[in-house]
């Protein structure tokens, strides 16, 4: 008996995808595009089918027809668009732990964010009517800071333990890949109109 564990008995291919393995997937396919490897449609096409993957089966079914994923790393200098045009912008890249490296600074400055404008603006406010009246008034920001401030709070530290951080992370990431196929069909439709100054 090897003594490898469970694992060895078990179908791995049957074991259920989680967030990171799909977002793996899906930076696969995204440098496949840019390689020339699959069109706007298959990328598209495929982009869902990963996100709604469920099992490892599902997802392998997706890159079973594409190169291993090492010989995309030297394989250009400028990675380039099926369109032939270089992304915007970098997409927020997975680690390699499967996990978004900066996900809980992004999602706490996105929860907090509404919260320190809000309280900014009535600082301002109550700072702008004491001057005015010479004197002091009552602190009333306190009312809204506070009570907000102890839900937000409860609501953090809830998220931080059900690693709410890297699920933001990845739906940030899913709207930038979409936006992305959106904008290369855009500039693929306008690059094939045959230009009418000619």
């Amino acid at each position: 008996m090897s003594g490898s564990g469970i694992l060895d008995c078990v179908d791995t291919g049957s074991l259920r995808a989680g967030d990171a393995d799909r977002e793996r997937v899906a930076e696969l396919l995204r440098l496949a595009l840019e390689e020339g490897r699959l069109n706007l449609y298959e990328y598209d096409e495929r982009l869902r089918e990963a996100y709604a993957a469920k099992t490892f089966a599902d997802l392998d079914h997706l890159l079973e027809d594409l190169p291993v994923p090492g010989s995309f790393a030297g394989s250009q200098l400028v990675p380039t668009s099926a369109s032939g045009l270089t992304p915007s912008r970098p997409r927020r890249q997975v680690g390699p732990d499967g996990r978004y490296p900066n996900a809980v600074r992004g999602w706490l400055a996105e929860t907090w964010e509404p919260w320190a404008r809000a309280n900014g603006i009535c600082v301002a406010i109550w700072g702008a009517t004491s001057a005015i009246n010479a004197d002091p008034l009552y602190f009333w920001p306190g009312w809204v800071a506070g009570p907000w401030g102890a839900v937000l709070l409860v609501q953090t530290v809830a998220g931080l333990l059900r690693g709410e951080p890297q699920r933001w992370a990845g739906r940030i990431a899913r709207k930038e890949a979409e936006r992305e196929v959106r904008r290369l069909a855009k500039n693929a439709k306008r690059s094939a109109k045959p230009d009418s100054r000619s």
